[in-house]
């Protein structure tokens, strides 16, 4: 009597645990985070705004886009105030004008961009803010536009030294300064190094318009003076821009030269608790 056999094979039963063990011995399986923990001084020290919960979260995923809006504007400032103060004999900025359409406003407007999609609020304000600055002077330094003509009845000789054209651009300036200075007040919740460059900027732009006031009037001496004086403020600006990029590419390098920036960000300790709360409050 023939007896049958029936053999049941049955796949091995793995657990969770033993899953993850198995993936994480295939090379080819396995995957790897790293996460980088900073600090909220760290934090606004690479991205120069307060450590927020929703910024630090999509601040995570993209390269920090704040030196490249910082690199355009040094740049462009540095050039802006060796040109104003006369160094080498240099005089007129029309063949620099690359730094009103292209240096300063390309980096900037993409660091914008990128800012935006960061939520990075006040670096984006910042960079917006320079990047139509110097989109708007630039267009002042173009002849073909014929600017200077229109006040000089077809002369730009005489327009450009004319009462109203200077009057005009002082008072623009003048605002600039109040803009500026609005920024300044915001600073103070950062690093010391970044109130002392919208620091100085607000003052250089006021020093500049009264350049502009005493030419509208035909103070021309007065007016040379108080030009080389507010663009020596715009090159300590831009002192403080180089080290500013420095010390962020140091960090986002992992040097491990740390230069101080007179960290501000101790003093509010209490708004990221108080923002904190309250994301945490909506979600439940």
């Amino acid at each position: 009597m023939a007896t049958n056999t029936m053999t049941t094979h049955h796949e091995p039963i793995v657990n969770d645990a033993e899953s993850e063990r198995i993936t994480n011995n295939k090379p080819h399986l396995s995957h790897t985070t790293t996460n980088i923990s900073l600090s909220p001084e760290q934090f606004e020290r690479l991205y120069l705004a307060p450590k927020v919960p929703h910024a630090s979260h999509n601040a995570a995923k993209y390269a920090n886009a704040v030196p490249l809006g910082f690199l355009g504007f040094v740049i462009s400032t540095f050039t802006f105030s060796m040109v104003l103060m006369g160094w080498g004999g240099a005089s007129g900025l029309q063949a620099v004008v690359g730094i009103f359409f292209f240096t300063g406003p390309v980096l900037l407007l993409l660091s914008t961009i990128f800012l935006w999609i960061q939520a990075q609020f006040f670096p984006m304000m910042v960079c917006g803010l320079f990047c139509v600055f110097w989109l708007s002077f630039g267009v002042l330094q173009l002849p073909t536009l014929g600017l200077a003509a229109s006040y000089g009845g077809g002369d730009a000789a005489v327009g450009a030294v004319s009462k109203e054209m200077n009057a005009v651009i002082a008072l623009y300036l003048l605002v600039w300064g109040f803009a500026l200075g609005t920024f300044w007040l915001f600073t103070i919740r950062i690093n010391v190094v970044f109130a002392g460059i919208f620091g100085f900027v607000t003052i250089g732009s006021w020093v500049l318009s009264g350049a502009y006031w005493a030419l509208s009037n035909g103070h021309f001496q007065k007016a040379l003076r108080l030009q080389k004086a507010g663009a020596a403020l715009l090159f300590i600006v831009g002192l403080l821009g180089w080290y500013m990029l420095f010390v962020i590419m140091a960090a986002e390098m992992r040097w491990r030269v740390c230069p101080p920036v007179g960290d501000l960000s101790h003093y509010w300790d209490s708004t990221d608790v108080e923002i904190g709360a309250l994301e945490g409050e909506k979600r439940e």
